[in-house]
């Protein structure tokens, strides 16, 4: 197949999941509701509790980037669902039936759950203004930002692809989404600095992708200090690539 046809396939694909978006966006709305959450209540309360050292930097806009990771990586976890779902409607098997190959089929998925990403970035960066949240507001800055929640988005939904190709019922996949998410999310430095954990935690925030998206979006967002920069983009490119090649290795094992 050629390159032309390869990527015609992604972005047939990516056109069609997100003509799902324009049709119903509730769930946009819906998912708002928990950043919503953490900012208003447990950023609040921290900020008057003065619990972690941040610096020069109030907890509302140390916390900020990590909440919008958060938002993300909750949305890109959970789409396995949405396979397990359209293999049940019988939609997966045509899409498998045809001549796009399987890799352009994860990519256009994982693709479409990254830019569903960016809109709910968007409504967390609203509500961080609203609360009057110092964040950068740089052209360069956002644009960086967007790239990144692409690759969360990207990166989290090729792992939800994946457990959806092992465990094939929704049920499963919610039981498992809750199991990973939460973890992930604690083990990192997504609501508190790495510095305060105990060694076994360090040790596994210092793997989990994460930390180093966190460390990105914090970079642009609040500190403006780009020093590790360079090692985030290469760890958070690095387990996207990763995981959505497993991805496209395990995906016909949804329909067998």
């Amino acid at each position: 197949m050629s390159i032309r046809r390869y990527f015609s396939g992604v972005f047939t694909l990516l056109e069609f999941e997100l003509r799902k978006v324009r049709h119903d966006s509730s769930q946009i709305w819906i998912r708002s509701v928990q950043p919503a959450l953490w900012l208003l209540v447990f950023g609040e309360v921290f900020t008057q509790t003065k619990t972690f050292n941040t610096g020069p930097y109030t907890y509302l806009q140390f916390m900020t980037p990590g909440i919008l990771a958060q938002s993300v990586m909750f949305v890109a976890i959970f789409y396995g669902i949405t396979i397990v779902w359209e293999r049940d409607l019988g939609i997966l098997n045509k899409l498998l039936a045809s001549p796009v190959p399987r890799s352009a089929i994860v990519i256009g998925k994982t693709l479409s759950a990254g830019l569903r990403g960016i809109f709910q970035a968007i409504v967390v960066i609203i509500l961080a203004l609203i609360l009057q949240v110092k964040i950068s507001l740089n052209p360069l800055h956002i644009l960086g930002v967007l790239i990144i929640i692409v690759l969360l988005g990207m990166c989290f939904a090729g792992l939800s692809l994946t457990l959806a190709s092992l465990l094939k019922t929704r049920e499963r996949m919610m039981g498992i989404g809750q199991a990973i998410t939460m973890p992930l999310f604690f083990a990192s430095n997504a609501i508190y600095p790495i510095s305060i954990m105990p060694t076994w935690l360090k040790a596994i925030a210092t793997v989990n992708p994460l930390s180093y998206i966190v460390d990105a979006l914090r970079a642009l967002l609040v500190t403006g200090d780009f020093s590790k920069f360079p090692v985030d983009i290469l760890a958070i490119a690095i387990a996207t690539v990763v995981l959505v090649t497993v991805a496209s290795l395990s995906f016909r094992r949804i329909v067998s």
